[in-house]
């Protein structure tokens, strides 16, 4: 998966710019590009420092094709940890075309999707838990999604596994010894330890598993869906929140046939909200789609907006459909709509009930709002800033990655296994198989346990030139 030798990619975006950047990465890149490069100082390019920026010319069989900027980062002190030349160009289509044919007529490879930051894993210039957050930091739309991906770029939680990891093996070490003087009975690994050991580790990736409901919903943004019956409001609270007349808005009911999605970033966090057909039975086909869509929305919803009308009098009716939206990890926020309509200071009769501990309405927050006044839409949306904090863990180290919480969710129950061998007293082989299995799971987030199928399953959603 992947190639040999000196390897090229457009590192900008494709199409027409004011500059465009090339890289190539390998033992020839800077021999490669000297062929074609004509410095302003007469210097020869192999001669110059490591992490220099040079002036010059381009050229292909004498022609000039671009002034350039050439950088060049000589190894072990790149990002691949090979040779690397990085060509800054004017970013007309024809001087980036001319600019790969020229280098590739010179030996240079097109690079696969994600093959520099491939090479700089199989380098140890990063281990394969940074490699994978260097996609999620290209890919991060909101500051909280940033800040996961470089914290986990940085090292993330990447060294107290290695720690732990490094432990465990030690004691599989003593284990393995233990295997070769069987026939003595000889004990060299303290089970009171292990125990110790095995707490410590259970405990680590516990925390890190709790953390991955809150890291998932910053990495991919906080699914929101706006819930209720007809004429609720649902399209009219959608358009004020996002600014902008994103859903059509009229007194008719089932006016909404599908769902309709776009983003809001509030405090860096961003929300993904998604306006939905009116619940209710219908006999309109369309309609009833329509319904069956936005049930498909809340099953994949971190958080409901059930949106109420405050002359709506049903109340057996929304209590039911309430208590079916109820799920493990989900948060609901009631939103009394059109309270501007509501004479003096009353409250609905849904309000009322909500008063009443017999209400049995399972809800997180309650809101009462108005379309056309701002200062609570702003109450509606420190609610929702509120609620999604309130399921993120204590300390900075957060999971984002769901191959990540796959790994350690198949660690911990092999820890639980050998935990359970011990006092069951299993034999050492035994014990030496769950543990060697606990150190693979483990080595599948950093990569120190890999395949080339797992390899080419990450780096192929990278992007070209990354």
């Amino acid at each position: 998966m992947i190639s040999e030798g000196t390897i090229i990619a457009r590192a900008t975006g494709a199409g027409s710019s004011a500059i465009s950047l090339f890289r190539l990465s390998g033992d020839e890149a800077i021999e490669i590009v000297s062929r074609c490069f004509q410095p302003k100082s007469k210097k020869k390019l192999m001669d110059q420092k490591c992490h220099t920026v040079h002036l010059g010319t381009l050229h292909r069989d004498g022609t000039s094709i671009d002034e350039v900027l050439v950088s060049i980062f000589k190894a072990p002190h790149s990002y691949t940890g090979e040779n690397v030349v990085e060509i800054s160009c004017h970013g007309s289509n024809y001087i980036q075309e001319e600019i790969l044919r020229v280098f590739i007529e010179q030996g240079a490879k097109h690079a696969q999707a994600g093959e520099f930051t491939l090479r700089a894993f199989l380098n140890k210039k990063m281990d394969l838990s940074q490699a994978e957050a260097v996609a999620d930091l290209i890919v991060s739309e909101s500051k909280a999604a940033h800040d996961l991906a470089l914290n986990q770029m940085r090292g993330g939680y990447r060294q107290e596994i290695t720690l732990l990891r490094q432990k465990l093996l030690d004691f599989a070490s003593l284990i393995t010894l233990e295997l070769d003087f069987a026939d003595e009975e000889v004990s060299f690994a303290d089970r009171t330890e292990l125990k110790k050991l095995l707490q410590e580790i259970k405990s680590k990736i516990k925390s890190l598993l709790d953390s991955f409901q809150y890291g998932s919903v910053i990495k991919n943004g906080v699914p929101v869906a706006i819930v209720g019956k007809p004429n609720a409001g649902k399209s009219s609270l959608l358009n004020v929140l996002l600014n902008e007349e994103r859903a059509i808005v009229s007194d008719i009911p089932g006016t909404t046939r599908d769902t309709i999605e776009d983003t809001l970033t509030l405090s860096g966090i961003e929300f993904r909200f998604i306006d939905t057909a009116g619940l209710r039975n219908t006999t309109d086909k369309i309609e009833a789609l329509g319904v069956a869509k936005t049930k498909e929305k809340v099953d994949n919803a971190k958080v409901i907006i059930y949106l109420f009308d405050p002359n709506d009098t049903s109340l057996p009716e929304i209590k039911i459909a309430i208590n079916e939206l109820e799920r493990d990890g989900l948060i609901i926020i009631l939103v009394e709509n059109k309270i501007d309509l509501i004479e003096g200071n009353g409250f609905s009769p849904l309000v009322q009930s909500l008063n009443d501990s017999n209400n049995e309405i399972p809800y997180d927050a309650l809101c009462r709002i108005s379309t056309f006044e701002f200062d609570t839409l702003e109450k509606l949306k420190k609610i929702l800033l509120e609620k999604v904090n309130s399921i993120s863990t204590k300390g900075d180290i957060v999971v984002s990655n769901a191959r990540h919480f796959e790994a350690l969710q198949n660690a911990l129950n092999t820890i639980l296994n050998i935990n359970a061998g011990l006092d069951s007293e299993l034999t050492v082989d035994l014990l030496s198989v769950d543990i060697n299995e606990a150190l693979e799971f483990l080595g599948e987030i950093s990569g120190e346990i890999t395949n080339d199928e797992l390899l080419g399953n990450i780096f192929s959603k990278f992007c070209i030139g990354k």
